[in-house]
């Protein structure tokens, strides 16, 4: 580490309450943050960004999908910066770290190396990424998965919230349709720090994970049809229960994850029953289905021995079982020495610290396929998260921030 750097640290206590004062914008009921994207919540937590970047002399820019860029010059500007943040938008239900944490730990970085008067010789920048969560539009990390070429900007602007509301005229109701292409914006490198959501580094009692990569996702809707009918005429034996179709189904996928320990991953998050009536027999179901593997190999596995049992529960009830994939995120790995980086900065804090995949997706897993990449996780409390009850400790989000300082500084270079 640069002797002239090698004490710099950030302003935990600042970090913290930046933290704090933009979970004030849309509450939850019970502590946590509901801010979904493109909603007048999610416009004033950008707003608000903005306003604290533009304090600390940053450049703005919004590309096409919203995605949110704070540029700190560099002594070099025909260098491409730098780049650290994640996203703004929170899950119905979300706590108050879970993507804020990365936007506002590059802030604190950028902030860092203005009240320390420190010049890197590549610009920094901060980056808040559009829909990360997926919650109003899917698929998740669409913004993200566009500046990377995985989506086609149409397809992504095209997408509807369940009101009929498409992703693009949310972005121009709230004010965030700029006009850059998403994608035309090259980047040296990105870092994104995050709480784990997950209880990996708590049980290991480590502050810092060393994320290496990501795991694969594939994510489908299932829908169950049988046959309307009155709970009280019908006997069993001539009943299509669609909601009896669908309760195997569901346990045959959390059978089929078990069955493929330690890393496969199968859960059913939604169902809609229809037509929802207490004495009449289910006609319907449709529910969605989230299947996840660090290796896609295995991934493809598991899709296909869910296929395969679907085709026999279809056939053993009578019903037709409609099954559409929705998305595949494959397992990705990131960049060697981005992650080096991490790694070299976590060790020279002296900090506990462990390499490990990304159980969830990221933002960071699309950016990756484009631009050298990897991310830094700290432990949250019981390894819970995408709930109100989410915490993580002010010195641990403080750590996995000073990593987040010199793993950026490592890579930007600072002017002696």
């Amino acid at each position: 580490m640069d002797q002239s750097i090698q004490h710099l640290r950030i302003n935990g206590d600042r970090l913290w309450k930046s933290i704090m004062d933009i979970a004030e914008i849309g509450p939850g009921q019970h502590g946590g943050s509901s801010r979904l994207a493109l909603t007048e919540e999610d416009r004033q937590a950008r707003d608000l960004f903005v306003k604290w970047c533009r304090a600390e002399s940053c450049s703005i820019s919004v590309d096409d999908m919203g995605n949110i860029f704070a540029r700190r010059s560099g002594a070099d500007n025909a260098k491409p910066p730098i780049c650290a943040g994640s996203h703004l938008d929170t899950q119905p239900h979300g706590g108050r770290f879970d993507g804020i944490y990365g936007v506002l730990a590059a802030l604190e970085v950028v902030r860092t190396l203005n009240e320390n008067a420190i010049k890197t010789r590549a610009p920094i920048e901060v980056v808040d990424w559009t829909n990360e969560e997926g919650s109003r539009f899917a698929p998740a990390m669409i913004a993200s998965g566009v500046y990377s070429g995985l989506f086609d900007r149409q397809y992504a602007w095209s997408q509807q919230d369940a009101a009929g509301i498409s992703l693009h005229d949310a972005l121009k109701d709230i004010g965030y349709l700029g006009q850059e292409p998403c994608g035309d914006r090259p980047l040296g490198a990105l870092f994104e720090a995050h709480i784990e959501q997950g209880p990996i580094l708590e049980k290991a009692n480590n502050q810092i994970g060393i994320v290496t990569g990501g795991q694969g996702v594939k994510w489908f809707d299932i829908t169950v049809s049988g046959q309307d009918s009155h709970s009280g005429t019908t006997p069993m034996s001539n009943r299509k229960d669609a909601l009896l179709a669908a309760s195997e189904i569901v346990g045959m996928l959390n059978r089929l994850a078990l069955d493929n320990p330690p890393h496969a991953l199968a859960t059913v998050g939604c169902l809609d029953v229809s037509p929802g009536s207490r004495n009449t027999i289910a006609g319907s179901v449709c529910f969605t289905v989230d299947l996840r593997h660090p290796e896609d190999d295995e991934l493809d596995k598991l899709e296909q021995a869910m296929r395969e049992s679907l085709d026999e529960i279809s056939t053993r009830h009578a019903m037709d079982i409609h099954l559409e994939p929705i998305w595949h995120n494959p397992p990705v790995k990131f960049d060697p020495e981005c992650i080096e980086a991490v790694s070299q900065a976590a060790g020279q804090l002296g900090l506990r610290a462990q390499k490990m995949i990304s159980g969830a997706g990221h933002d960071a897993c699309q950016v990756c396929r484009v631009v050298p990449t990897a991310m830094i996780f700290v432990p949250c409390l019981d390894g819970l998260s995408h709930n109100e009850a989410e915490y993580a400790t002010p010195e641990d989000l403080e750590a996995g921030c000073n990593v987040l300082l010199h793993a950026m500084l490592k890579v930007a270079g600072v002017e002696s």
